[in-house]
């Protein structure tokens, strides 16, 4: 499907057929193996990335929206945007140019007065993709509201390629939320479905230990992040190494792939933590540099590796563009691997937090 067969010029109402109404959806974060750091043109990516879908780390947004008393297309969208139930007008400033933006996908949001709350069940900015969880279950929601008064989307992969595209112009990330488990964002001739414009899932391609992983997150700071994933992506422009990278991703999708096939726990273990050291790597050689981990954040990865290495617990770790510690296990070692997290991560945790997740089947209407 091409990307401008998501234009909806068609999708306009008749005044007197808007009727007043809602739609809410949960949608999950996901925590990328291979990263996608680096795009182009409107949130399309330099590399392809592969995702697990998390279930605890969600996001829970319901739009709600009535005919527009007075249409002006230069005034913007009509928006009221409440965060944990309060304004939140920085949030606000976002939503509204994101929506402004999709105007060409949803011609009829210039006819609406509409209104978004949304909240997390984690802490937002802090390096646990926020913005996927968050755009996917807005995106969704469009969507939803579409259908809802146009029946256009009543086909469930039509209406999943149409939110994950939707999700990825407001945060790349975003595009895999959508679906459950694994999926794919990005070109990769080793997987031919794969698109720039869309994620896809990967569905039976996974073997039964990755489908049951475990993801503990460690939550090191929950201070919002000092420098934002956008601006990273842009600092990827001018990085020295930025090119290898770019090499190097598209063979590492092809090596996960295998590796989640046939269930390779050691293998996907080194990749996992090549990819999420790499990627900090790459802030550090960014111009200007930064740093996003803190020093609990190596010690957590010093212990985690110890688990494996000195005790032969079968365990990794991975990061975000932030300095929380995703712990990955697979399920049957679940009990004593999580004993171990509760009784020497906490205290290196803020205010002891971790958020014990899974992958799971990914976005549920409510």
């Amino acid at each position: 499907m091409k990307s401008d067969e998501f234009l909806g010029k068609d999708l306009v109402l008749e005044s007197k057929d808007i009727q007043a109404g809602s739609v809410e959806w949960k949608s999950p974060s996901n925590i990328a193996i291979v990263k996608y750091w680096g795009k182009y043109g409107r949130q399309l990516p330099r590399n392809p990335s592969i995702s697990g879908t998390l279930t605890a780390a969600h996001t829970i947004t319901k739009l709600s929206w009535q005919a527009r008393q007075q249409r002006s297309d230069t005034t913007g969208v009509d928006l009221e945007f409440l965060f944990d139930g309060k304004p939140a007008p920085a949030f606000k400033a976002r939503i509204a140019s994101f929506l402004e933006q999709l105007k060409p996908q949803f011609p009829f949001l210039s006819q609406l007065s509409l209104q978004v709350d949304s909240s997390n069940s984690f802490p937002h900015s802090s390096g646990i993709a926020s913005s996927a969880s968050a755009l996917s279950a807005l995106s969704l929601c469009l969507c939803s509201l579409e259908d809802r008064l146009f029946g256009t989307l009543s086909d469930d992969d039509e209406f999943e390629r149409k939110a994950s595209y939707i999700s990825r112009l407001g945060s790349g990330s975003a595009a895999r939320s959508i679906f459950g488990y694994w999926s794919i964002w990005g070109k990769s001739g080793e997987w031919p479905q794969s698109s720039d414009t869309f994620a896809v899932p990967l569905k039976s391609h996974v073997h039964d230990m990755f489908m049951n992983m475990k993801d503990a997150i460690l939550i090191v700071s929950k201070k919002e992040k000092s420098v934002s994933s956008s601006a990273g992506h842009q600092l990827m422009d001018e990085n020295p190494y930025a090119s290898a990278r770019y090499h190097q991703a598209q063979n590492r999708i092809i090596s996960l792939l295998h590796i989640l096939s046939r269930g390779d726990w050691e293998e996907f273990a080194r990749l996992a933590e090549s990819e999420a050291l790499g990627l900090h790597g790459l802030m550090m050689c960014s111009s200007p540099s930064y740093i996003l981990m803190e020093p609990d954040t190596i010690k957590l990865i010093h212990m985690i590796r110890s688990w494996r290495e000195d005790e032969g617990l079968p365990v990794c770790f991975t990061l975000d563009a932030g300095p929380n510690l995703h712990v990955l296990y697979p399920q049957k070692h679940a009990k004593k691997i999580e004993e171990r997290i509760a009784a020497d991560c906490t205290p290196y945790c803020q205010d002891g937090q971790i958020i014990f997740d899974e992958l799971g089947p990914g976005p549920v209407e409510l």
